[in-house]
């Protein structure tokens, strides 16, 4: 899969089994070379969802090299051959039985950003200032709060929060199935970066608060992503929680450090070059005032 690509972005990971739970049923992959980015979280009984999980990393990035046809129509399939080995797996053991994980997978092509997404986990866009929700979560409580029926604090808090209408391997499924994968397409700007996370953080931190620490970055992805699993715990951190942070060359936080300089800069800047014909002008209604 030759990723013909100009940008050259940087990725940082982070996960963490939280505060709650011993087993961590999150995994996560970064390819920076071909530009493969995925969070997965498992679901099932202990051994079931890391082994959800472990298999759509195992088999999407395979896939995505191995199949034909345009970005959208390889990440189709490559999450489709996923489901469909985790749900043969699941018939091999009792304690497997109904196993399955959420995904969202980005892949970058031609400066495009290829989604492929199912379930709570989710990917924002970071672009100019804004954290925006490209995904949609395919979860009751989800819909509701994607429709505005539910502000974004009280679908946080829902008691049914975590119950999900599709998922990756409970049943067979094809690539085609409209009810399955949600696939989107957007530019990757040289000056944007896109978060993908479990909700393990979505549920503990607000848009506000990931939008805080992702506006501080000043150039080192890791960071952003070891910063954001640290807040998600500070607020309880109930779930597992996992963070791939990707940034474009020309992305820099609103709020890092380089910015707030470069605005100091600025500001300095534009006050040394008032030209000398305005200053005389000003000079002259100065004089001119009683």
């Amino acid at each position: 899969m030759g990723m013909a690509t100009t940008v050259a972005w940087r990725s940082g990971v982070a996960t963490d089994p939280g505060l709650l739970r011993s087993n961590n049923e999150d995994r996560v992959y970064v390819d920076d070379v071909n530009g493969v980015f995925l969070v997965v979280d498992g679901m099932g009984g202990r051994a079931a969802g890391e082994l959800a999980a472990q298999t759509a990393i195992d088999v999407i990035p395979q896939e995505l090299e191995s199949s034909a046809g345009d970005a959208a129509n390889r990440v189709r399939q490559a999450i489709t051959v996923a489901n469909n080995r985790i749900h043969r797996l699941a018939q091999d053991r009792e304690e497997w039985l109904g196993m399955a994980c959420v995904l969202t997978l980005a892949v970058v092509s031609d400066d495009r950003v290829i989604v492929g997404h199912v379930g709570d986990s989710r990917l924002y866009l970071v672009w100019n200032g804004t954290l925006r929700k490209l995904t949609a979560d395919h979860s009751p409580v989800g819909e509701l709060e994607d429709q505005g029926e539910l502000s974004e604090a009280a679908a946080m808090r829902h008691p049914r929060r975590n119950e999900v209408f599709r998922d990756v391997g409970s049943r067979p499924r094809e690539a085609s199935d409209p009810e399955f994968i949600q696939i989107k397409s957007f530019p990757f700007r040289p000056e944007a970066a896109i978060l993908l996370c479990t909700d393990g953080l979505s549920d503990m931190l607000g848009s506000d608060a990931i939008s805080a620490v992702v506006e501080r970055y000043s150039g080192d992805p890791e960071t952003v992503a070891r910063e954001l699993v640290a807040a998600a715990n500070e607020a309880g951190g109930k779930d597992n929680v996992s963070v791939v942070f990707v940034a474009g060359p020309e992305f820099l936080g609103s709020e890092s450090q380089a910015m707030l300089e470069a605005r100091a800069r600025h500001s300095i800047t534009q006050v040394r070059e008032v030209p000398s014909w305005w200053r005389r002008a000003l000079g002259w209604v100065a004089g001119r005032l009683p």
